[in-house]
């Protein structure tokens, strides 16, 4: 029997985890996040040839837990990043020892996966024969074995799923994994998103279709989210975790709880492979509909993180998906686009995403959209443009739209209103 809003449980978030081109922890990159500093830079060891050659990549020293030489030869990069968030978040929710395996799980979403260990076994191939391919090769490559590691690692014995919906992926995961709680089927999931693709037949593929920033000489200033310069998204790598409980068990075992989940929706364009749907159906649906999810009207949301990739369709899309939610309100609710800072992490973004809209509940400051000097009259909003805004709010909204036409929408509110 399905659950009804009457009869499911609450979900509150008590754990956050990430590694992101702007700091390895949440505090460093909620640091640099909110000072307004960019994470892109020109790539070294790329290919010449490639007309690209900015990205976001995580600059330091990953931070996976206690493994051996040879388990760290074992993970692609993927799944590191994903240890590494999971070890983060873990630590803030104080789990050890405090939750039962069984009735603990996993959902961890990626775009691509490891693309990276694809990449040189396949170079393996065809340079040294068949032999040199590594035993580990599949393994490593799955897109569900983040998960599979954080699981072992952290011995959650529940629910273990891997949400593969492009830019959607991390905020799928992260709203399936409440519906798992709220139907009582586990008192506890670990979700997020992970994504390792910085390597050049992504780049390569991603500049054939024009969806980079061609802006290879000014790569703090490329990814300009609804700005009338925009000209495309810059690649970036990561990953964020959030650990979610049902509250009586959180509050059972005294557990800080950081914010509530209280809305999610998933939808689709049914529209274009990549393009977004000039109507915009799929995204006002989803966003209706995790607003219904929470119980609340558009009044009721006080801020906004947008998708918004700084590509010049998919910004003004999301802004005409936005007015027509939010109608007379739209211009009251303060609108951050973090990509301007973080590049856009694909199957990582929304779960980095929900992480900063979690520290902004806490902390009353809204971080900035940067590179917005000259505003696309088309993408018109309560920009918070430049530098962070200090403001009391009560529930944040944030937007992951991706190819293939999917969405999804998590609605976030302050713990104890």
């Amino acid at each position: 029997m399905p659950t009804t809003a009457a009869h499911r449980r609450r979900v509150v978030v008590t754990g956050i985890g990430s590694v992101t081109p702007l700091g390895a922890d949440v505090s460093a990159t909620w640091q640099a996040a909110t000072a307004g500093r960019c994470g892109i830079q020109t790539l070294d060891g790329m290919d010449e040839r490639l007309s690209v050659k900015i990205g976001a990549p995580v600059g330091t020293e990953i931070d996976a837990g206690d493994l051996n030489p040879k388990d760290l030869r074992r993970f692609d990069r993927a799944m590191l990043l994903a240890l590494a968030a999971t070890r983060e978040a873990a630590l803030d929710a104080d789990l050890a020892g405090h939750t039962d395996p069984d009735r603990s799980g996993v959902a961890i979403g990626s775009g691509i996966g490891g693309i990276g260990t694809l990449m040189e076994n396949h170079k393996a191939l065809l340079e040294r024969g068949p032999r040199r391919v590594s035993p580990f090769f599949i393994p490593m490559t799955l897109a569900n074995m983040p998960g599979g590691v954080v699981a072992i690692q952290h011995r959650l014995r529940g629910p273990n799923l891997c949400h593969v919906t492009a830019c959607a992926s991390g905020s799928h995961a992260i709203g399936e994994a409440a519906r798992i709680i709220e139907r009582g089927e586990a008192d506890l999931m670990v979700a997020g998103g992970t994504e390792a693709a910085l390597n050049e037949l992504v780049m390569a593929g991603f500049a054939s279709m024009q969806a980079l920033s061609k802006r290879n000489e000014a790569p703090a200033q490329a990814s300009r989210p609804f700005d009338r310069g925009r000209d495309g998204f810059v690649l970036g790598e990561g990953a964020a975790m959030l650990v979610l409980e049902a509250e009586e068990q959180a509050r059972a075992r005294g557990a800080r709880i950081r914010a509530t989940l209280t809305g999610y929706a998933a939808s689709s364009d049914a529209a274009h492979m990549a393009a977004p749907d000039v109507e915009s159906g799929g995204a006002v649906r989803c966003m209706e509909a995790a607003l219904a999810d929470a119980d609340l009207s558009a009044a009721d949301v006080d801020h906004i993180n947008a998708h918004a990739t700084s590509t010049p369709a998919g910004d003004e899309v999301e802004v005409a998906s936005l007015r027509k939610v939010f109608g007379s309100h739209t211009d009251r609710i303060p609108v951050s686009a973090t990509k301007g800072m973080t590049g856009h992490l694909l199957g990582a973004a929304g779960a980095v995403e929900a992480v900063l809209c979690v520290r902004a509940l806490e902390e009353g400051l809204l971080p900035p959209t940067i590179n917005l000097d000259d505003p696309d009259p088309a993408c018109a909003l309560d920009h918070v443009a430049g530098k962070a805004r200090p403001a009391e709010i009560r529930v944040a909204l944030s937007n992951s739209f991706g190819f293939g036409g999917v969405n999804a929408a998590l609605v976030l509110q302050r713990w104890g209103t």
